[in-house]
């Protein structure tokens, strides 16, 4: 290998993506192609400064929007989130997250060329510069209409509930897109769980519950805040069996920390679970819409976990 060759390297479990990629290098002179990665894989054996990374928006063993935040500051180099050329927030939401951009698919030579040419002047920020870009980023006017109507907030606020430190709805239905197509396509279950208490807690509480939902997890869970007192998880590569052991866990929890309502009732816990593949569901608003009825039976029966069969 010449020292001059740059690398493109890429975080995919799509062998498909891989030999595409592999195509689009393979015309690009002073580039090469190297084996597919994982993120862990870029942070242990730091890629060579002037490197490519790609990481697939629809990688079925972590978060993608995660994973470009752990990288952020570790890698001197640039980092692309290859995505559907449909998916219209995936820029700016990727660009919040520390990569670079995103390119779409299908990855073509003339769009890499393309792309690489473009960003060739950019160098990557040290961390502590990155920390600060992403800090004072406005969020985009035409972001900010498609999540959450007019308005100034800022990106991250949107993105987050401030109380619990979980993701605000209005990004959860962004990601239920994301996860149900990713389902879909590599024919992999998909939980989705609503769960929730009636009457209202503390700031003390909703942290412990917080904290409970967080240890009952994996890094590719999806947890978000729905409305004040009930909240939506997505679980990749979960069916309903492993969906209702994290529900029991995380009500065994509750129940364990004495956890309590403002006028001092117990907080009962009800949890509705609904899973695809399912030949009642053959859309994402399926998915939400059955676990939200499963859910609201499971508060008539005093907070319970019911699956819809």
């Amino acid at each position: 290998m010449s020292e001059a060759n740059r690398t493109v390297r890429i975080v995919t479990n799509d062998e498909a993506l891989f030999a595409a990629a592999r195509g689009a290098v393979a015309s690009l002179e002073g580039w090469e192609m190297g084996e597919p990665q994982t993120i862990e894989d870029l942070l242990t054996s730091r890629p060579t400064p002037g490197d490519v990374i790609l990481i697939d928006a629809w990688l079925r063993t972590e978060n993608v929007y995660e994973s470009c935040r752990r990288l952020t500051g570790k890698t001197r180099s640039r980092t692309y989130v290859v995505t559907d050329e449909r998916n219209d927030l995936a820029a700016e939401i990727a660009a919040f997250c520390g990569a670079t951009g995103t390119l779409a698919r299908p990855i073509s030579g003339k769009g890499l060329r393309a792309l690489l040419d473009a960003d060739s002047g950019r160098r990557e920020l040290p961390q502590e510069g990155r920390e600060q870009e992403r800090s004072t980023r406005e969020l985009p006017e035409n972001l900010l209409r498609d999540l959450v109507g007019d308005g100034a907030n800022r990106l991250i606020d949107v993105l987050t509930d401030p109380e619990t430190g979980l993701y605000s709805y209005e990004y959860l239905s962004f990601k239920l897109d994301e996860e149900f197509k990713r389902a879909q396509r590599f024919e992999q279950p998909l939980s989705c769980v609503m769960l929730g208490f009636e009457g209202q807690v503390s700031d003390d509480v909703l942290g412990s519950l917080s904290s409970i939902f967080l240890n009952a997890s994996r890094d590719t869970d999806l947890l978000g805040r729905f409305d004040q007192s009930s909240f939506l998880f997505f679980l990749p590569n979960t069916g309903p069996d492993g969906a209702s052991v994290m529900a029991t866990r995380i009500r065994g929890s509750a129940e364990e920390q004495g956890l309590r309502d403002l006028v001092g009732d117990d907080l009962a816990i009800a949890v509705g679970i609904s899973y695809c593949p399912h030949p009642d569901i053959k859309r994402r608003e399926d998915l939400f819409a059955r676990a939200r009825a499963a859910f609201l039976a499971a508060q008539r029966e005093g907070g319970v976990v019911v699956s819809a069969d």
